[in-house]
C-alpha cells in the first residue's frame, strides 16, 4: 500500500465532506461533482486502504475507527496546502517573503529604513535582513549572493558590468560635536577653523574620510593630524557626548542624530563650503529576478532618492 503515490488531495477534500455532510450526495455537490464519481472515488480511496471509511446507514454515513483516524491525519494535510496556497500566494504578489539588503551608512538610515518601514507597514510578513557595512563589503555580500541589492560604492577595481546599477545620489558630509562645542554657535566656518580640534574619523581609505582630506587639501589647509580612527557609531557617540571631538558623518546620519526623538545634544556644524562624498548606487546582480517583495522595497527606495 503506497498512499502517497495513490490518494491525492481531491480524495482527502471528499473523505472530509463526506464526513462533515454526512451524506454522499451532499459531498459530490459541495465539489461540484457527480454523485456516481465521488462514489466512484471513494471506492478507490477504500480499496487502496482496505478497508471501509463509513459505516453506511440508509440515510446518512458514519466514519469507522479507521475513517476516524485517517480523517485527522487528512486535515492536517489540507490546512497545510491551503496554508502553503496562501503564503505562495502572498510571496507573489509581495505580500511575504525574506528581504536581505545592505547599504553604506548614509541611505540605510535616510532612505532604505523609510522604504522598509513603510512596506512592512503594509505588509508586515515580510521578514527583512539588513546589513550595514563599507562599499567594499557589501559588493563582496552581492557577488556571493548573500544579498538581493546593496546601496554602495563601486570601486574604481570593480567592474559595473557585473550588475544591474540604479543611480542614486551623492552624498553631503556633516561635521557633528557636541552642542556645548566653542564652534557649535558659530555660522559659515572655514575648514581653517576647525583643523586644530581632534577629530573622529573612519579609516584612511574610507569615503567619507577621503572627501573630508580632499576638501582641506583643496582649500590649501592643513589636514587635521590629531585623528582617532574608528567606524563604530557608539565610539562617534560616546566621544562625542564627552568631549570636544569634531566627527564627520553622512548627512542622513546627522539629520538623525540631531533631531528631537534622540536627544543626542549634537549639532552639525555651519560650514562655509560643503563637502561631498563620491556618489552610491543601488546594485544588483544581473541575471537574478529579484522577489516581489524585494522588488516593492527596492521601487520605494528608487521613489524616496
Amino acid at each position: 500500500m503506497d498512499l502517497i503515490k495513490r490518494l491525492k488531495p481531491m480524495h482527502f477534500r471528499l473523505v472530509d465532506e463526506i464526513a462533515r455532510r454526512q451524506k454522499l450526495q451532499l459531498a459530490a455537490e459541495a465539489l461540484a461533482m457527480s454523485q456516481p464519481a465521488a462514489s466512484r472515488m471513494l471506492a478507490d480511496v477504500e480499496s487502496e486502504l482496505g478497508t471501509a471509511l463509513f459505516i453506511r446507514h440508509p440515510r446518512w454515513m458514519e466514519p469507522t475507527p479507521v475513517g476516524e483516524a485517517f480523517l485527522r491525519h487528512i486535515r492536517v494535510i489540507l490546512w497545510e496546502l491551503e496554508t502553503l496556497q496562501t503564503e505562495v500566494g502572498n510571496i507573489a504578489e509581495g505580500q511575504a517573503g525574506e528581504i536581505r539588503v545592505g547599504a553604506v551608512t548614509g541611505p540605510a538610515m535616510g532612505f532604505l529604513m523609510p522604504a522598509l518601514r513603510q512596506v512592512k507597514a503594509e505588509s508586515p510578513d515580510i521578514e527583512a535582513t539588513i546589513e550595514v557595512g563599507p562599499s567594499v563589503q557589501l559588493v563582496r555580500g552581492l557577488r556571493e549572493g548573500r544579498f538581493d541589492f546593496i546601496i554602495a560604492r563601486l570601486m574604481p577595481d570593480q567592474d559595473s558590468h557585473e550588475f544591474h546599477v540604479y543611480p542614486a545620489r551623492s552624498e553631503n558630509v556633516a561635521l557633528m560635536v557636541r552642542d556645548s562645542h566653542p564652534l557649535a554657535s558659530h555660522r559659515q566656518l572655514p575648514l581653517e577653523a576647525v583643523t586644530g580640534y581632534e577629530w573622529l574619523m573612519q579609516e584612511r581609505g574610507s569615503p567619507i574620510r577621503q572627501a573630508v582630506e580632499a576638501a582641506f587639501l583643496q582649500s590649501g589647509t592643513a589636514v587635521p593630524g590629531n585623528i582617532t580612527n574608528s567606524s563604530s557609531l557608539l565610539v562617534v557617540l560616546s566621544l562625542l557626548a564627552h568631549s570636544d571631538v569634531i566627527a564627520p558623518l553622512s548627512r542622513e546620519v546627522a539629520e538623525i542624530l540631531t533631531g528631537d526623538s534622540l536627544g543626542a545634544k549634537l549639532v552639525a556644524l555651519d560650514m562655509a563650503e560643503r563637502i561631498i562624498v563620491s556618489p552610491y548606487f543601488i546594485l544588483a546582480n544581473r541575471g537574478q529576478q529579484l522577489p516581489r517583495a524585494t522588488e516593492r522595497v527596492l521601487e520605494e527606495v528608487l521613489r524616496r532618492l
